[in-house]
Formats: structure tokens, sequence, C-alpha cells
């Protein structure tokens, strides 16, 4: 239990001093101090209050624990992230440089307010795009949900904030036939990669990863098991965003000229590499190719290539496939998130499916029809020939 004692300092003040013990039995103290009275103070009462209730209902913060940094404490975090890919590993360093550590390194965990983080985040607005402004707060909100899960803090600090509004950008689809062009377009280095990834649904990252072995064209699949994400410069080789392994379907006028594409390559070889050999590279299909043929299909602002990974998914919707092919072909977490991002597609598939529903009705009927007049046929036959 904590106690309450009495300390009157030389100069008259009186002092009152709550001792007290941590869940794991470290002996603290804290001293509240009122003028001239012998009567102790009520913030003195209500800290000893506090501390029994939390120490009862398991929500007890040792100040002491609470006194590490945020800069530390950042470092800490970004140092337990053990599943982390190694381009999501950059994107959190280079936040916490450049956005972190300059405002928070030396402020203490316990220290900050709610509308600290708030005026802070206002400022990031002047600087930064309303998307951006929301990934370095969403690294900071992680930063003290781990500091409130290892008992340090009582509760995130960085919780309902004002964050700025992101709109939404509108997607763009191509249809079979300005795919067929955009293909003829960019040219032969880039016509096939334009196709494929256009009828698979692949990110970047994993197509530049493929290897002849993870192309079966017997069974008309590929798997996707790795992605290339740019590092600081450099192309990493890294898990898939989800960390799982997944086949794609690909279709069938694709594969003779595939046959052409692998021919000669070695089972570990890559399946697609960039005009000199290396690891293919977004940037040049996008700032040489792309635009041009833009130009010609009449789209602008130029395509860019994962806009080919929307429409790989409107061209399966569109050719009936589910949301949980779709889910799988694009390698979602979940069936919800094909849905938010593309559930607007699968309206214009209803009056498929009412059209379904009247032919599988009409052929029911027909056939219980069909079976009622053979079953009265075959009576009529035996009542004329006993």
């Amino acid at each position: 239990m904590a106690s309450l004692s009495k300390r009157v300092t030389k100069t008259g003040l009186v002092r009152w001093v709550v001792r007290y013990r941590t869940p794991d039995g470290e002996s603290r103290e804290k001293a509240f101090t009122k003028q001239n009275t012998d009567t102790p103070a009520k913030d003195a009462r209500d800290f000893m209050a506090t501390v029994e209730t939390s120490k009862l209902d398991g929500s007890f913060i040792d100040r002491r624990r609470s006194a590490v940094t945020v800069g530390e404490w950042s470092t800490r975090w970004l140092d337990s992230k053990t599943s982390l890919a190694k381009s999501t590993r950059s994107r959190y360093e280079d936040i916490d440089r450049k956005w972190i550590q300059p405002r928070w390194a030396a402020v203490q965990l316990g220290k900050v307010t709610h509308e600290d983080v708030q005026e802070w985040v206002a400022s990031l607005s002047l600087q930064l795009a309303p998307a951006s402004v929301r990934k370095v707060h969403r690294n900071l909100s992680q930063v003290f949900d781990y500091a409130v899960k290892s008992r340090r803090l009582a509760f995130n600090p960085a919780r309902d904030i004002d964050l700025p509004h992101v709109e939404a950008a509108e997607k763009r689809y191509l249809s079979h036939e300005q795919v067929a062009t955009l293909a003829a377009e960019v040219g032969d280095d880039w016509r096939l990669v334009v196709t494929f990834l256009a009828y698979t649904g692949l990110r970047w990252g994993e197509l530049a990863a493929l290897r002849v072995r993870d192309i079966d064209l017997e069974r008309r699949r590929a798997t996707v098991c790795q992605s290339y994400s740019p590092v600081r410069g450099r192309m990493v080789l890294t898990d898939t965003k989800g960390h799982e392994r997944r086949d794609v379907p690909i279709p069938r006028f694709l594969v003779d000229d595939l046959t052409a594409q692998l021919a000669g390559k070695t089972p570990d070889g890559l399946a697609f590499t960039g005009p000199k050999g290396a690891v293919l590279r977004s940037q040049t299909l996008r700032q040489v190719a792309f635009p041009q043929a833009s130009k010609v299909l009449g789209i602008d602002p130029p395509l860019t290539p994962h806009e080919l990974r929307h429409t790989a998914a409107s061209l399966a919707i569109a050719s009936g496939a589910d949301v949980k092919i779709i889910q799988q072909m694009l390698g979602h977490k979940s069936a919800t998130m094909t849905l938010d991002l593309y559930g607007h597609l699968f309206a214009d598939r209803l009056d498929v499916v009412a059209d379904a529903m009247d032919a599988a009705r009409g052929a029911a009927l027909r056939s219980r029809v069909d079976s009622v007049l053979t079953s009265s046929g075959d009576a009529s036959k035996a009542t004329e020939n006993p």
C-alpha cells in the first residue's frame, strides 16, 4: 500500500511525500508541496488513490520507464521489426531521419501530449502532400503503440489526430483494344511486358523477379513468390507484399510469345529483363515508352505501369471472374480489399447475373415439364397395353 508522510522544509514549506511500490516491487516516491498548512494536499491523496487503483487494474505505468526519449524509442521500435521487407524498412528509416528525429529526438515519451502531435501534423501539412503526412504520422503512432504495449505509456497520444484528407485518384482501365494498341506502340522491347502485366495483374516488382522456373506454360500458370524493390537506388530481392506465394493464370494467347521469351534461358534465369539484361526498372517504361504511347491512345496524363494491374482486374471481372478469383490473382490480403478497390466494376455485370438466372430457371422448368410429360406418356401406354 502507498503511504503518506509530512516533511517541513527549512523555509517552512510543508511537503507531503507519497511512497509506493511498483508492481515489480521497486520503491518510488513523489512529493507534493503546500505552504503553511498541515492538511495533506488533495493532489497527493488523489495520486495515492490513482497508484493503488492502477496497480489493481493493471494500468500502472512507471514514470521512470516513460522518461526514455521518443528519438531513442523510435530507433528501438524499428530495431524490433523483424518481418519488414527491405523496401519498407528503408522507407521507415527515411521517415524517422527526416521527420521524427528532428522534432521528437529529445522529448520524453511521457511528456508528449495529443496537442503536441496535432500541432506537429499541422506543420507537416504545410510541407508534404496529404498522403505523405499520413504515412509520417502512422510511423510515429506505431512508435507510441509499441510504448503502450511495453508498459511505458498508458495511452497513445497520436491517436484520433485530425489528418489531412487524401483525394482518391480516379483509376483508369484499358479495354482489350487499348491494351493491344499500347503494346504495339511501346515497341518490341516492351510489348510482351505490357501485355503480360495487363492480363495477369502482377505488380512490377513481381514481374521483375519472375524466374523461368516460375512459369509453367503447360499449366498456363505463373508462380509469384518474390519481388524486386528499389532500396536507395538499388533493386533488392524481397518477399512478395503479402509474404505469400500465389499462382496466377496465363491466357492461352500469350503462350507462344512466352515460349520464345524463355527460349535458351536457364531455369534460374530471370524471365524478363531490361534492354541490357539487367533487372527490369519501371522508370524506363514510364519515362521512355509510355508518354508517346499514351498520346496515341489520347490518354493524359500518361499511363503508369501500375495501371496495367488495374486493367487486369477490370478485364478479369468483365470476363466473369468472381471476387475470390480476383483476390487470388492480384495477391490481395482479403476479398474485402479487392471489393474496396474494384467493387464498383462488379455492378456492371448485374444484367449478366439476371440473364444467367433467367436461363437457369427456364432450363429447370423445361426439364420438369419434360419429366411430367414423359411420366404421363408411360402411364398411358400401360393403360392401353394391360
